[in-house]
């Protein structure tokens, strides 16, 4: 990852130290972290109401959730388009942890890509692991001719793990991996796991209004934290989904995300996709690695012929309507070391999550939807995402290096907690499966965050572990 320089501020070497204390504590039966909860508490279902369905969207959600776990092949086959560079071959392969459409799971299926043909004659990049976290991989800046990193010539875009070379329906083309190993040793690699869509709807169906509103509100807070909002270059909206808030809708995001992690060109971004250093520097994808499928462009098309209506749509479509009809995660009871935390543990830990500012970011709720023409249910209804939706600057810790829209290198969304109670890895490159690290992380030289995460690390015993059980509650 990127070396960042140490943070120098007073604050934040107590933030260290109190975070080294509180890991002695719990080595010794004190505060600490119950970790994923493996109850069912009902996640990945939709919002819609069948008896309150007047358009007919149902059948829709059903049809987005069955092409979300569909493998996806090179050619001949049914689901043709994959490749020629990928990050993994099915949506649900890393969006799946604890339902379909959650983030990724205990058991890392990119890392079995090579031994069971997926992708046969590749070599796997130390950092996808068996047991760790489904993630894609970014260069922060191009390297120079002589191997260095040009910090000159920012980058930042996916570099795909895998290509189809050596897979029977790939032909001919025969393509390189990037050079991952000399990334990792000059420091310019950075990584991102996917994000959960449980709720989505109601977060596109958000309008810029409320949000402003709500982050007028936010700014009156005495923590040091002022964010703003990343914007759509076409229009000037507000952008939500991405870790850094960079696409404006559930259909950029599902377009952007089948072209970039499986190399689908679709009706919103029509051509294969070359790697960074192939478009900008180079001369793009060999003729012989183009048109893979046999189909012509763009590979997902919509289907005017079939029936039912729902077969009709474009694949990216169809998963659109899949993350817009997910109800969001349902809370739950916590469990750790085998024992129920009470209600009151929970209870006061959501107050003193507020009362040390936590939610001066991780809003509750930024506020309530607008009147949706799909479902009745995304109409008028409350947001209990626990964000703001807003970018912040989260420090050297956290920068990436990497910017996307007017996001800069240092800043990310405000990450919906809801669903925190069951998600395995954190932050936005899995770095770490305990919330506690977590919290730590927040606070570096630059970091809106590092007065309150100050303030956590300054609870007593008791209130600091009633506040790690009500995030598990989410």
């Amino acid at each position: 990852m990127i070396k960042t320089k140490p943070a120098s501020l007073l604050a934040v070497a107590a933030v260290i130290a109190g975070l080294a204390l509180a890991q002695t504590s719990a080595n010794f039966g004190g505060p600490n972290d119950p970790g994923a909860q493996s109850a069912n508490r009902g996640t990945g279902v939709t919002i819609i109401n069948p008896a309150n369905d007047p358009n007919g969207f149902t059948a829709f959600f059903q049809d987005g959730l069955d092409r979300f776990q569909e493998i996806e092949t090179v050619s001949n086959s049914a689901n043709v388009g994959l490749g020629p560079r990928f990050n993994s071959n099915q949506c649900s392969s890393c969006h799946a942890q604890p339902a379909i459409g959650g983030s990724g799971v205990a058991v890392n299926p990119q890392f079995r890509f090579v031994q069971n043909g997926v992708a046969p004659s590749n070599t796997m990049p130390s950092f996808i692991t068996a047991n760790g976290p489904t993630r894609e991989a970014r260069f922060p800046f191009f390297f120079n001719s002589n191997g260095g990193v040009n910090t000159s010539a920012p980058n930042g875009g996916v570099e795909d793990l895998f290509t189809v070379t050596g897979r029977p329906d790939a032909g001919t083309c025969n393509l390189a991996q990037p050079n991952f190993a000399e990334a990792e040793a000059a420091n310019n690699v950075i990584f991102r796991i996917p994000t959960p869509v449980f709720g989505a709807g109601l977060i596109e169906n958000l309008d810029d209004s409320t949000l402003l509103k709500n982050q007028a509100a936010n700014l009156q807070n005495n923590f040091g934290i002022a964010g703003t909002f990343n914007r759509n270059g076409n229009d000037g909206t507000i952008t939500r989904f991405g870790w850094k808030a960079q696409n404006k809708s559930l259909h950029i995001f599902a377009g952007e995300a089948y072209n970039v992690e499986m190399g689908i060109s679709n009706e919103l971004f029509p051509q294969d996709r070359p790697l960074p250093e192939e478009d900008q520097l180079g001369t793009g994808l060999p003729a012989n690695c183009m048109n893979l499928g046999g189909i012509g462009y763009p590979e997902d098309t919509s289907n005017p012929n079939l029936t039912p209506n729902a077969a009709v749509l474009d694949d990216v479509s169809a998963f659109a309507n899949f993350m817009r009809f997910l109800a969001p995660p349902p809370t739950g009871g916590v469990v750790l070391n085998g024992v129920p935390v009470s209600a009151q543990s929970i209870s006061t830990g959501k107050s003193v999550f507020s009362s040390i500012g936590c939610a001066t970011c991780h809003n509750p709720s930024p506020g309530t939807t607008q009147v949706s023409d799909f479902v009745p249910a995304l109409s008028n209804a409350p947001v209990p995402a626990f964000s703001d939706l807003e970018i912040h600057n989260m420090g050297t810790g956290l920068a990436d290096n990497v910017s996307q829209g007017s996001a800069g290198g240092d800043q990310f969304r405000t990450a919906p907690l809801w669903g925190l109670g069951q998600r395995i890895f954190l932050l936005h490159d899995g770095r770490t499966t305990n919330l506690v690290n977590a919290i730590q992380a927040h606070a570096s030289h630059g970091s809106e965050a590092t007065n309150v995460v100050q303030n956590f690390f300054n609870l007593s015993p008791n209130l600091h572990q009633d506040v790690l059980n009500f995030l598990r509650s989410l």
